[in-house]
C-alpha cells in the first residue's frame, strides 16, 4: 500500500515538473517573440504628389475600409514622422536643440506581411521592435473613450515623449517645445499619408495611464498623441 502511494506521488511529481517546464518554455518563447526586430523597407524620397497638393487634400478622416496597408506604406509613414535625413542624425521634423524627446509606437491591426501586435519604432536603425502580440486596437480604443476610428484603423501610431531629454537644457520652457515638436511630426504623417492614398485623424482625448499601461511604456515616457490611419 505504501509502495503504491509512493509511486502515485512520484508520478504526480513528474507530471507537475513537466507542466512547469512547458510553462517556462512558453514564457521563454513569448519573450523571444516579443523582442523580435523587423527590418523596414527603405523609404523613398520623392513622389508624384507635390507638397502643395498634399496640403490641399489633407483632411481628418475617421472612417476606414477593411483594405490592409502595406509594410512599405508603414515604413514611409514612420520615416516621415521621425526619419533620419543626414549623417549628423537630423530628422524629418525639427526638434529644440536637436534633443529629440519623441518616441513612436504602432498598434498594428491590418498590415500585409506584419503580425498584429504592438511595436516600437527604432528610429536610428529604421526598424520595428515587437513588444507584444495580438490585436490591441480595441484595447487602445477603450483607453481613448471608445473612439471607433482607433478600433477600425489599419494601424494606430502613438507618440510619447521623454520630457527630461529637453527639460535638462531648457527647463520648464521645454514642455512647450515638445508639444510643438509632436505637432510637426504629426503633420508630416498626415501629409505623407496623402501621397500614399491613406488618411487619418489626430486624437488627443485618451486616458494617459491606460495608454501607458497598454503599451508598457517606460516610467519616464508620457503619451501625447494617437493617430489612426488606414485606407478610406
Amino acid at each position: 500500500m505504501i509502495k503504491k502511494l509512493l509511486t502515485t506521488i512520484l508520478i504526480c511529481g513528474i507530471i507537475l515538473l513537466l507542466i512547469f517546464s512547458l510553462i517556462m518554455c512558453k514564457e521563454s518563447t513569448t519573450k523571444i517573440e516579443s523582442n523580435e526586430m523587423i527590418e523596414l523597407p527603405e523609404p523613398r524620397y520623392n513622389s508624384e504628389i507635390s507638397i502643395e497638393k498634399a496640403l490641399s487634400e489633407r483632411r481628418s478622416v475617421r472612417t476606414y475600409t477593411d483594405e490592409p496597408i502595406t509594410l512599405e506604406q508603414l515604413s514611409q509613414l514612420l520615416w516621415a514622422a521621425q526619419g533620419i535625413t543626414n549623417k549628423e542624425g537630423f530628422r524629418t521634423a525639427p526638434s529644440a536643440g536637436a534633443l529629440y524627446p519623441l518616441e513612436i509606437y504602432i498598434i498594428v491591426g491590418n498590415v500585409i506581411d506584419l503580425d498584429k501586435g504592438i511595436y516600437k519604432y527604432n528610429i536610428l536603425e529604421h526598424k520595428l521592435l515587437k513588444i507584444a502580440s495580438g490585436d490591441k486596437r480595441e484595447d487602445l480604443s477603450n483607453a481613448a473613450l471608445g473612439q471607433d476610428s482607433i478600433k477600425n484603423a489599419a494601424i494606430d501610431i502613438i507618440f510619447s515623449a521623454v520630457y527630461e531629454r529637453t527639460t535638462k537644457k531648457y527647463g520648464e520652457r521645454a514642455i512647450k517645445y515638445i508639444h510643438i515638436e509632436v505637432g510637426h511630426a504629426a503633420q508630416n504623417i498626415f501629409l505623407q499619408s496623402v501621397s500614399l492614398n491613406l488618411a487619418g485623424v489626430p486624437i488627443g482625448a485618451f486616458y494617459d495611464d491606460k495608454v501607458k499601461k497598454l503599451i508598457n511604456m517606460p516610467e519616464e515616457e508620457e503619451p501625447l498623441y494617437i493617430i489612426p490611419l488606414g485606407n478610406y
